[in-house]
Parts: C-alpha cells; sequence; structure tokens
C-alpha cells in the first residue's frame, strides 16, 4: 500500500532534503524515524529535492508498505520521535502509482527578505538593507513569465534533461516586517529560484535595466544573471496534487 506523508521541516541543520553521503538530510532522519517505528525499511521518494539550508512549510514524500497503517497514530509517534525541526501534519492512503514527485501539478517557494537588521530572521530570512525599487522588481518578474526556458537560473553541470518550466505566477509583496517573493510552476531547476531573486536584486537597485532581463533569459547563460540569494531565506510553501490520487 502506498501512503503520502506531508511534513514540513527548518533547514538550518540540514544538507537538504535528499541522502548524501557524509551530510545529514531530511530524508535520512524521516527514514530512519519511519523505519524503526515501522519495524521495516521504509524508503521515502520527496516530491522534489530541496538545497542545504533551505526551508519547507509544505513538503511531501512517498512510502511503500505492506499492512494498512493508522495514520493519526502515526503522526504522533513520527512527532515525538522526530527532532523539533521535522513536523509531521498528515499521513494519507493513496492510490496504486500515485507520485509524491510527477504527480505534483505545482510547486510555490516563497523568498522572504528584510530591510532592517532584525534578529527574529537571522536564520530565516537575508537580510538586505539597501533601497530597493520594487515596482521595478515586479516588471521584471512579470517578464519572466513570457518565457518558459530558464536555463539561465540553472546550476551549473546539473543532470536535467530539460529546462522548460511553465511558470504561474511570480510577485514581490510586502508583508509586515518583510518583503516576500512568491513563485509558482510546474517544475524548478536546481538553484532557480536563488538565481531569479538574485537577478531581480539586480533590478531592484538600478544595477541592471528591467528589460536586460530579456536578455538574460535568452542567453541560457548562468553567468549572466544575478548572484544566487542565501538559502536561508527560502521556503518551500505549497505542492498541489490531483484530488483523484487521493482515497479520502
Amino acid at each position: 500500500m502506498r501512503y503520502f506523508i506531508q511534513f514540513s521541516y527548518f533547514g538550518k541543520a540540514y544538507h537538504g532534503w535528499q541522502n548524501q553521503p557524509n551530510a545529514i538530510t531530511v530524508q535520512e532522519v524521516m527514514e530512519k524515524a519511519l523505519s524503526t517505528l515501522l519495524r521495516d525499511n521504509i524508503s521515502l521518494v520527496g516530491a522534489g529535492r530541496t538545497d542545504a539550508g533551505v526551508h519547507a512549510q509544505e513538503m511531501f514524500a512517498h512510502f511503500d508498505v505492506e499492512d494498512s497503517l493508522d495514520c493519526s497514530d502515526l503522526v504522533n509517534r513520527l512527532n515525538s520521535f522526530l527532532p523539533e525541526d521535522i513536523a509531521i501534519a498528515q499521513i494519507k492512503k493513496v492510490k496504486d502509482g500515485a507520485h509524491a514527485r510527477f504527480d505534483a501539478l505545482s510547486r510555490t517557494y516563497e523568498y522572504w527578505l528584510v530591510q532592517h537588521k532584525n534578529p527574529f530572521y537571522t536564520d530565516n530570512a537575508c537580510e538586505f538593507l539597501r533601497p530597493l525599487n520594487v515596482d521595478a522588481m515586479n516588471h521584471a518578474a512579470q517578464i519572466l513569465m513570457e518565457y518558459d526556458d530558464f536555463e539561465c537560473f540553472s546550476k551549473s553541470n546539473t543532470d536535467v534533461k530539460t529546462f522548460i518550466c511553465q511558470l504561474k505566477g511570480a510577485v514581490w509583496q510586502k508583508q509586515k516586517d518583510k518583503l516576500v517573493f512568491t513563485i509558482t510552476a510546474d517544475r524548478f531547476l536546481r538553484n532557480m529560484v536563488r538565481a531569479i531573486v538574485g537577478t531581480l536584486l539586480d533590478v531592484g537597485t538600478g544595477k541592471i535595466q528591467v528589460e536586460k532581463v530579456r536578455d538574460i533569459v535568452l542567453s541560457r547563460d548562468r553567468g549572466q544573471a544575478g548572484v544566487s540569494v542565501p538559502a536561508k531565506g527560502l521556503y518551500l510553501t505549497q505542492i498541489k496534487y490531483p484530488h483523484e490520487i487521493f482515497y479520502e
């Protein structure tokens, strides 16, 4: 039987989601906890991978077991067993063949920026003290919506077969004491959001003009885009799936 597990994590202590040699990851910690509690060798397949230091307010993975589970009880036992920076929201039975990665319809990320020193954001937002033209940044973000090839924002030497991503939204908004960039797409390339944010900050500071963003995208050259902003400001906030893959 296949189950989806919905969870969140604060990424500071982890080298991203995906298992890696000689580095602690969220996947490793969760697989060990599930394997211990279920007395079986449990492997998780995540909806995607987040880089070291990136956070997730909503993440999904799937796993297979032989017998039916008491999902509510397992959620409670897992939360008691896991460290404080990983939390399980729910576990739901899904139909055969449902896949946490390939069935995802869209993913949404937020990037948090603070423009003043604030000790409460030290580990969970990027401090950027220079003045920003947010209108120009939003204009540039809308230009991105006209394209679907984002090789210029992809991590170099990546193993992906295509750089095509269908953007569904990209906007900067002031939210109380922080500036938040929200971006939604069917998929994202490694480092893509952090590179986009770095490029839009170049627009906001006047380092480059708004229309320059077109040249950067068309260049397909990572060296033309802005620097990657720190991982600590990035959050995976939502993943959407078709309703029909769930039993309830």
